[in-house]
């Protein structure tokens, strides 16, 4: 301190000044006081284009004071008349300058009021409009990892994040941003910005912003940049942070006015800004582990990006919009929409809810439909690892750009993909035949199991359903007894499903699993042929989210077995971690199939199935006509599939649907005793239902149900119906689902329960 204090007497004329040392992000600031007046010493390690960047700062600070004094620092000169001095401290070569103390509360010390914030709006609305006439080429040409308009540079930061899913959410608006924001960028205002209006740079006085301080983030960057960054800090801990977006946005558009196109892209600006932030706290954390200034707002930050995904980019830009007074785009009228789809496509392809949803994004475990909701998806089983996904995006648009052909030709994608796979399964299940659906995998199973068994016979689960092939139409009760259907083919053998809900044999503790295979294998035997192959789901969907009776396949499957039929097990909707305690449905039942067919997830959304079997059916399949699928196994399938399993392994997601599903199955449990109603609670992991009947007995309320599902929809949670009178509440959301959502979930239907009786 005694080197700082002779150099505070000789440069500015200090008598006995006292130095206390502050905080600060890269460089060293001192608080310096006499009897009349404080001062703040900023020091930092010599550094040419460091040096250059303080020296626009310094020009900065004084343009502002011509126009406004004692709102921002004043540069003191040293004896020589320079702003800037480079000397020796500590016998470190040192960039050193003297500024104004400005006095006032932070604004993080202030409590946050409507007015408060629209004192900051005109404050910073002013700072920004005499900002507007100065120019520096230093400044211009700066490339600063703080400012949103380069967030690329801070791409590479993230591999600091701890947390797989806090990583992929920010990854989520990167890719947002070079989708929504980058191409904007030429096209909208730029000028000199201040940068970091945070509630520790800006100050207040009687609950009004007084001043601002650090200019150290100076850059020529998008002005609407300026009011992303100044609303980050406002709203970063507010429960509800659009509606206190409000009064800041209206007065600064009274000083200075936005533009529509500026406020077009604020939603993904602010989320820029957050990213920015966590990932410079990471990294702050990794290298400088001492450094607490670096990750002061960090908690802050990662909670409003957590709720910033569960907003609907057209809901905030909605609401900035109307903040300013810019017209707010009509909602869509659902009937056009839906008389233009029916122009050129058939009403046989239905629509979900008596309301349908027009939709136009989603994320995770969210969709955003055309009026600006946010819907939390507790129904959507195909984006399996969550909606857009940006390491499946990424992975999809990677490989597109690089390559696409088919299996005809070699590429290191498939083996790689499929290797990974099989590492899923048993040794016995070894070969692998990629589609590009769960009904094509279906068809190739029947093809499979004839080329080996030559047997054409089938026996199947009632309610069962497999695809839309005409082959899979055949093997699927659910279609073929639909009074619209085509009846059941004399190869057929259909057997009852082993329900311990409804059915005959209700202790689910292996022995209505062992007499329901009875009753199969007493039906097998009574066929006139020998079947050639058994297929079933280990949760039947269509049959109303039944699970097969423990022990039903491990009493089953050698008799099939014995007759020279193989086992096939439907994996479309149980498979890759849904069900919490295992991997493949299959398992849960303690047997191995033969063959395993896989869709729907696979891809996350992406066109993909599969067939898994063993050596010597392959063997046998390859003694017939070459197979060939133009796009099953293609590079960009196998990349994404490969980020698939990557995903589901690095965010642990069969373990959340273990969690999650357990907790959210106690919360539909506890709601029992209260709503007889509810007759069933089953599944396993994010694979539920909930059977609703009439009150007092086991008969299905269809009209009940269908009710508590549309009433959700208007809510903005949805669900489903199934099973064969419709009365079965069905929710198999994205594993990324958390307890809270499930929570919401189950809230929510009680609340219409309440309603409704």
């Amino acid at each position: 301190m005694e080197e700082l204090k002779s150099l505070l007497q000789h440069e500015f004329g200090f008598e006995n000044p006292k130095i206390e040392k502050l905080n600060g992000y890269f460089n060293i600031n001192y608080l310096v006081s006499d009897p009349h007046n404080s001062f703040i010493l900023k020091t930092y390690q010599f550094d040419q284009e460091l040096f250059d960047t303080l020296e626009a700062e310094t020009q900065v600070l004084i343009h502002l004071q011509t126009l406004s004094k004692d709102k921002y620092p004043r540069p003191i000169s040293f004896a020589n008349g320079e702003f800037l001095q480079v000397f020796k401290l500590g016998g470190e070569k040192t960039i050193g300058r003297l500024l104004s103390f400005l006095d006032g509360s932070f604004l993080g010390d202030t409590p946050a009021s409507p007015s408060l914030f629209a004192s900051m709006g005109t404050f910073m609305g002013e700072l920004d409009r005499n900002l507007e006439s100065f120019s520096n080429y230093v400044l211009k040409s700066r490339e600063l990892d703080w400012d949103i308009q380069h967030l690329a540079l801070n791409k590479k930061l993230i591999t600091d994040i701890p947390n797989p899913s806090d990583r992929n959410l920010v990854r989520h608006f990167f890719l947002q941003f070079e989708e929504q924001v980058t191409p904007v960028i030429p096209e909208i205002r730029k000028q000199i910005i201040h940068g970091d209006a945070n509630e520790w740079n800006v100050l207040t006085e009687n609950e009004t912003v007084s001043g601002i301080i650090d200019f150290g983030d100076l850059s020529y960057s998008p002005l609407i940049n300026e009011v992303a960054i100044a609303l980050c800090y406002l709203v970063y801990d507010k429960e509800n942070p659009l509606e206190w977006t409000q009064e800041f946005l209206k007065a600064y558009h009274q000083v200075n006015p936005l533009q529509e196109k500026e406020i077009e892209i604020l939603y993904y600006l602010i989320a820029a800004r957050l990213c920015i932030s966590v990932c410079q706290s990471a990294h702050a954390r990794k290298t400088d582990p001492n450094n607490l200034y670096a990750s002061v707002s960090e908690k802050s930050a990662w909670k409003l990006l957590y709720k910033w995904v569960g907003i609907s980019s057209l809901e905030a830009s909605n609401y900035f919009k109307k903040a300013i007074g810019l017209p707010i785009p009509e909602k869509p009228n659902v009937k056009e929409v839906l008389h233009r789809r029916h122009q050129s496509i058939s009403p046989i392809l239905s629509v979900s809810y008596k309301n349908p949803i027009p939709v136009i994004g989603a994320a995770f475990q969210y969709m955003y439909d055309a009026a600006g909701n946010t819907i939390l998806d507790a129904y959507n089983n195909i984006p399996h690892v969550g909606h857009s996904h940006p390491k499946v995006v990424e992975a999809g648009q990677r490989q597109m750009a690089k390559l696409n052909t088919n299996t005809r030709y070699l590429y290191d994608l498939l083996p790689q993909y499929a290797e990974q796979l099989l590492a899923k399964f048993p040794p016995s299940l070894n070969k692998v035949y990629f589609v590009n659906s769960g009904s094509a995998a279906s068809d190739l199973a029947m093809r499979l199991a004839f080329a080996h068994t030559k047997r054409k016979n089938i026996m199947v689960m009632e309610h069962g359903y497999h695809g839309n092939t005409q082959i899979s139409i055949d093997i699927s009760d659910y279609k073929f007894s639909n009074k619209k259907g085509f009846g059941q083919k004399p190869n057929i053998l259909k057997v009852p499903i082993p329900d311990t809900y409804l059915g005959k044999y209700k202790a689910n503790d292996g022995s209505a699993g062992k007499q329901y295979a009875q009753e199969a294998i007493s039906l097998m035997e009574e066929f006139p042929d020998e079947i050639g192959a058994f297929i079933t789901e280990p949760i039947v969907g269509c049959g109303g989210q039944v699970p097969l009776a423990k022990g039903y396949l491990k009493e089953l499957y050698p008799a099939i077995r014995k007759q020279g039929g193989i086992c096939i097990s439907d994996e479309v909707q149980t498979g890759f971690g849904r069900m919490g305690d295992h991997f493949w449905g299959y398992e849960a039942q303690e047997v191995i199939p033969d063959m395993v067919i896989l869709g729907k997830p696979m891809g996350n959304g992406h066109p993909m199935g599969a067939v898994v079997t063993t050596e010597e059916i392959a063997d046998s399949f390859s003694k017939g006509v070459e197979f060939f699928s133009s796009f099953g196994g293609n590079p960009v399938s196998c990349a994404i599939g490969l980020s698939v399993l990557e995903v589901i392994e690095e965010e642990k997601l069969q373990e959340n649907a273990r969690m999650v599903g357990n907790y959210y199955t106690e919360l539909f449990k506890s709601l029992q005793p209260s709503y007889e109603c509810i007759g069933d609670v089953r599944g396993s992991g994010l694979f539920l239902g909930v059977e609703i009947v009439q009150p007092g007995t086991m008969n299905p309320d269809t009209q009940l149900a269908a009710w508590i599902k549309n009433e959700m929809r208007e809510r903005n949670i949805l669900i489903s119906t199934d099973g064969p009178h419709d009365n079965v509440l069905k929710t198999k959301p994205p594993l990324c689902f958390s307890k809270s959502n499930a929570k919401e979930v189950v809230d929510t239907i009680e609340d219409i329960l309440k309603a409704t009786y």
